[in-house]
């Protein structure tokens, strides 16, 4: 089985998912780092990709337009993402204009959707759950903006606090009950020297891991419930991207969770 915890490597791509590396179909994703003045050229090929400004400003250049000094926050947990959308088929560079981390996150898509930037103020923000199973939300294109196949959702989560929570799944294809999407989890913390924990199981426990992760690293997740645990003293975001063969997000709670799923539930409006 492919290792659903991958550590960021050193250089300029830190973390790289392909669907050949993670053993599924739909998604790509990559973290990129780059310092003021340098730049990286890419293109989308034969998927939808969202250019996610982790932290830092940037300008984003493209086949179908350009985008200029976008980005505000310097870290994940100082506001909110800028993200520029862009369809099959394009050519993109983008130029740090200070130290920068950015996200392509990537869906096959056959035609996709027009190209556009996604400001913070298009960002929809939620607070759920309760008493220890707070978050907040930021749906970045989880529904609230069109695309083909591609969801992209930042959580935060106070420490003492657990997320995706109760334990949910969506690794089978009923609709409408549940929708098939494979899902990268990318984890920072504060303070950096913290851990989470992440488990992956499914109903059978044929997998069953329980995975300590630390800043910077990513967590796959191809099947099975994925609760998240923020230690009291650290806090943590994850930022998440999913696809399938249907642009929905149906989930199914783990029943022995069931119970909770009134006063702590997420709705189809995030994580």
């Amino acid at each position: 089985m492919t290792s659903l915890h991958i550590r960021p490597s050193g250089g300029r791509t830190p973390i790289v998912v392909t669907p050949e590396t993670a053993g599924w179909r739909y998604v790509s994703f990559s973290v990129h780092r780059l310092r003021a003045g340098e730049s990286d050229a890419g293109h989308t090929g034969g998927e939808e990709v969202g250019l996610v400004l982790v932290s830092g400003r940037a300008t984003v250049s493209s086949d179908q337009g350009t985008w200029e000094h976008i980005g505000e926050r310097m870290d994940v947990f100082s506001g909110l993402p800028w993200t520029v959308y862009l369809p099959p088929g394009v050519g993109y560079r983008i130029t740090a204009e200070t130290d920068l981390e950015y996200a392509r996150c990537g869906a096959p898509a056959d035609r996709g959707e027009k190209a556009r930037l996604i400001t913070p103020d298009e960002v929809e923000v939620v607070d759920r759950g309760s008493g220890s199973a707070r978050r907040r939300i930021h749906n970045i294109l989880m529904g609230n903006l069109p695309a083909e196949r591609l969801l992209l959702v930042e959580v935060i989560t106070p420490g003492g606090n657990w997320s995706s929570y109760p334990p949910h799944k969506h690794d089978t294809h009923r609709p409408p009950e549940e929708t098939y999407l494979e899902e990268v989890y990318y984890h920072r913390i504060r303070p950096a020297g913290g851990f989470a924990l992440q488990r992956v199981y499914t109903d059978d426990r044929e997998l069953d891991v329980t995975i300590a992760v630390g800043d910077g690293d990513a967590v796959l997740v191809p099947r099975g419930y994925h609760p998240v645990a923020a230690p009291p003293g650290f806090d943590v975001y994850y930022f998440n991207v999913m696809a399938g063969p249907e642009r929905a997000w149906k989930f199914h709670i783990d029943p022995a969770f069931q119970q909770l799923s009134s006063e702590m539930s997420q709705k189809p409006a995030g994580k």
